[in-house]
């Protein structure tokens, strides 16, 4: 008897956790799986260098990669963009986009879930990463659901953060609905994926193709060796003139060594 019921315990204990434990979705499945492929292409950005401000301080030209990837399956397809740049860390929060596309469901889903976080900020990387990821996307998916995305006031660094991420969705065709008052949370949501835009602003970044990469790369070669040549002739000219400096030092050291001397003649002569 006690078995019995031990046993009809042990069914009730996994009949509940077998109730509990959510079934992992096929999305979570390819998540997991496509999680660590390699790009497959890399292009160079060039961020334009703009006037300075008082949040995000200086902001020079810089270089950054654009790392893309891309998936496709009977079910899904994948896009991913990743932007880095020298000296930054790795980290799937910043500049990181995923765009998922379930052609059973025929939804498309954004990530990361709370946005995008781009960092060098009002830079224009937000703009240029969404409309790479709207481009990607067939014209036989315009009837697809996009899946709203919850935006947190907290995740803007100031007010002014706050405003220019609204404006940037706005002009990529996005709508931004805030749910409260205080605009504490917002949703950002676009009815049909044929109304979002697929232009960003090209004079804050433009994306390179390898031959303008080169033809740079060569360009600042040439600088740089014509640079270095001028250093060269301006170090042999500070040498010249360093060693006529000494060969006066020494003129003037020997004139005024005669000079005591004379005068200490003079003396002595004047004495006897």
């Amino acid at each position: 008897m006690t078995a019995n019921a031990g046993a009809g315990a042990d069914t009730v204990e996994n009949t509940e956790a077998t109730t509990v434990a959510p079934a992992e979705t096929a999305l979570q499945k390819k998540r997991q799986l496509w999680a660590s492929l390699p790009p497959d292409n890399t292009h160079l950005l060039r961020l334009a260098p703009l006037t300075a401000e008082r949040e995000t301080g200086l902001r020079p030209l810089l270089f950054a990669s654009l790392a893309r990837t891309s998936r496709h399956s009977k079910e899904l397809s994948m896009l991913r963009l990743v932007v880095s740049l020298p000296e930054q860390k790795a980290d799937k929060s910043i500049n990181h986009l995923e765009l998922w596309v379930d052609h059973t469901a025929k939804e498309i889903r954004i990530f990361p879930e709370h946005g995008l976080i781009t960092k060098p900020g009002n830079r224009g990387l937000g703009r240029l990463l969404m409309a790479q990821a709207i481009s990607w996307c067939k014209p036989a998916w315009n009837d697809y659901q996009i899946i709203s995305v919850s935006l947190l006031t907290k995740q803007a660094d100031n007010e002014l953060a706050r405003l220019r991420r609204d404006h940037a969705l706005q002009a990529q065709g996005f709508t931004v609905t805030y749910n409260d008052a205080v605009k504490m949370s917002a949703t950002c949501s676009a009815i049909r994926l044929e109304q979002l835009g697929r232009d960003w602003n090209r004079e804050k970044v433009r994306l390179m193709d390898h031959l303008e990469a080169a033809q740079m790369l060569f360009s600042c070669d040439q600088n740089l060796k014509a640079q270095t040549s001028q250093i060269n002739k301006q170090q042999e000219r500070i040498e010249l003139l360093k060693r006529d400096d000494n060969t006066l030092r020494f003129t003037i050291f020997t004139l005024i060594f005669f000079a005591v001397f004379q005068a200490g003649l003079l003396i002595w002569m004047a004495t006897r």
